[in-house]
């Protein structure tokens, strides 16, 4: 199985219906300038799945964690409005908003992709991000199936 950022937002074309298992993220990798990614042979769509644009979208499902993790000094108030989907925030977003949110933290330094993000990906919560994002629940149970088999 593969998981990667989707880079862009996808298109309704990528995510017809109700049924994940018909979902084309093959498709959007396929169409999407910068990526042109062929699906391999022998792979099916379900072998495939989409974050969101960037990964510390995920972060912004779980604002307890960021909270907690940054401490005083943690402005909240910075990051896009909760009730936004995560799935539909713009990269440059999510990381001036980051950055903006975690500048006057007086336990850590300003949010760094490199010293802060698999800390805060391993404090995150998983039910939090299914239920903000259709792709992550695609994700988690193709997983759990796949591990039942």
């Amino acid at each position: 199985m593969l998981l990667v950022d989707s880079e862009a937002a996808v298109s309704g074309d990528h995510r017809q219906g109700d049924d994940p298992s018909k979902w084309l993220p093959w498709s959007h990798l396929g169409q999407r300038d910068g990526d042109n990614w062929n699906k391999p042979n022998g792979s099916m769509d379900t072998d495939c799945h989409l974050m969101v644009q960037v990964m510390e979208s995920w972060f912004l499902a779980d604002r307890d964690s960021l909270k907690t993790f940054f401490g005083n000094g943690f402005k909240e108030n910075k990051l896009p409005a909760a009730t936004r989907s995560i799935e539909d925030a713009d990269k440059a977003d999510v990381y001036r908003a980051l950055k903006d949110a975690t500048d006057d933290c007086k336990t850590k330094s300003c949010y760094g992709k490199g010293e802060h993000s698999f800390k805060l990906l391993a404090r995150i919560d998983p039910a939090r991000i299914a239920v903000a994002s259709l792709w992550a629940q695609r994700f988690i149970d193709e997983l759990k199936a796949r591990l039942d088999a």
